[in-house]
């Protein structure tokens, strides 16, 4: 199985399965001399693990990260980190009934087509478990980025129609961890709240949108033709388990838009250089200018239901699939720091690769 890997310098390798023994990650590219904080790594881990709320799926996980390289006397070495993490409540059981099943929007099919065989249990390698490995990686690049001064966050904006009226500069972006939805606004997050326990009651799921925003990001950082931030910022996103949809800056809504009302006028404050807009989300031709970048991550409704629902199975034969086993009926709580950790993986990368490119 190939597209394990991501990154260029700062590159993660994740490895492992929904109901295998363990899932981890060898990050390579570091730089030495980064401290760490244990605490914070698995804060994050936390954050995205399951069991965490009524409104997640309850599967009960510690996620309890062990590190077993890379790091000396509190500081990154400069040699490759390892972490791991050991499964400890898989029930493989509650998969059974689907061994030779196709479940509707689910990647059984096409892993059937493309390897020939697949580890059925909770998804194998296509669950969404796999992500915690890059959270474990992303708190490394958070920690990097930290030291110069960039800050990645995201947070639940929309629940199904429920969406937030607000921009992220008219939240309070410190409340987004004060509610288990991840919603910084404190009405909203009780309205989506209960649309989610609305939903997982009727046996039902539903999507919604992460918006997130990194702050201090220097001007300068992507490459001009393939390598474009924003693109490899969508490849992080769209690589996410259940994510449907990208934008950065203005995005879809920007086609309203007349040139002259879309584009960023420059001016210069305070000997730094800015734009009075930023229609453009912090990217221009595919590197950053030094403003806020923010986006927008959109979710699909978790496919796996308890109503039935026709398939086939592998013989190609007729059959009902019913959703077991337990399973999130809304992920965008949980997706929060994962979109995160992606970005911050993004950023830190591009950060160590543009210190090659001029004297």
């Amino acid at each position: 199985m190939a597209g394990n890997i991501f990154g260029e310098i700062f590159r993660i390798t994740t490895f492992g399965e929904s109901h295998g023994k363990a899932i981890g990650v060898i990050l390579d590219g570091c730089p030495a001399g980064i401290p760490v904080d244990a605490h914070f790594i698995q804060n994050e881990l936390d954050r995205r693990r399951p069991g965490q709320s009524k409104i997640v799926t309850q599967r009960k996980e510690s996620d309890t990260v062990q590190l077993l390289s890379g790091v000396f006397e509190g500081f990154t070495t400069g040699t490759p980190i390892s972490m791991v993490i050991f499964n400890a409540d898989a029930r493989s059981k509650d998969y059974s009934h689907i061994a030779d099943k196709f479940r509707p929007s689910h990647a059984d099919f096409t892993y059937h087509a493309k390897y020939g065989r697949r580890d059925y249990r909770g998804g194998g390698r296509s669950s969404a478990r796999e992500t915690a490995a890059r959270v474990a990686a992303g708190a490394f690049a958070k920690m990097m980025l930290k030291e110069i001064g960039i800050s990645v966050q995201a947070y639940v904006s929309q629940v199904g129609m429920l969406a937030l009226p607000y921009s992220y500069q008219e939240l309070d972006l410190s409340q987004t961890e004060s509610n288990p939805v991840r919603c910084p606004d404190i009405d909203w997050a009780a309205r989506m709240e209960a649309k989610i326990k609305e939903v997982r009651k009727a046996g039902a799921t539903i999507g919604g949108i992460v918006s997130a925003v990194a702050t201090g990001v220097p001007a300068g950082l992507g490459e001009p033709a393939f390598d474009k931030l924003h693109a490899d910022l969508a490849k992080a996103m769209l690589s996410i388990n259940a994510c449907k949809g990208f934008e950065y800056g203005s995005g879809f809504a920007g086609v309203a838009l007349t040139g002259s009302e879309h584009n960023d006028v420059f001016e210069q404050v305070n000997d730094q250089i800015s734009t009075r807009t930023n229609h453009s989300g912090g990217i221009q031709g595919g590197i950053s200018n030094g403003m806020d970048i923010y986006f927008r991550v959109a979710f699909k409704p978790v496919a796996t239901i308890v109503s039935e629902q026709e398939s086939i199975n592998e013989a190609g034969q007729p059959v009902h699939v019913v959703g077991k086993g337990r399973h999130d009926p809304c992920v965008v709580p949980r997706a929060v720091p994962i979109v995160e950790a992606m970005a911050a993986l993004v950023i830190a990368d591009h950060y160590l690769r543009n210190r090659s490119a001029k004297i």
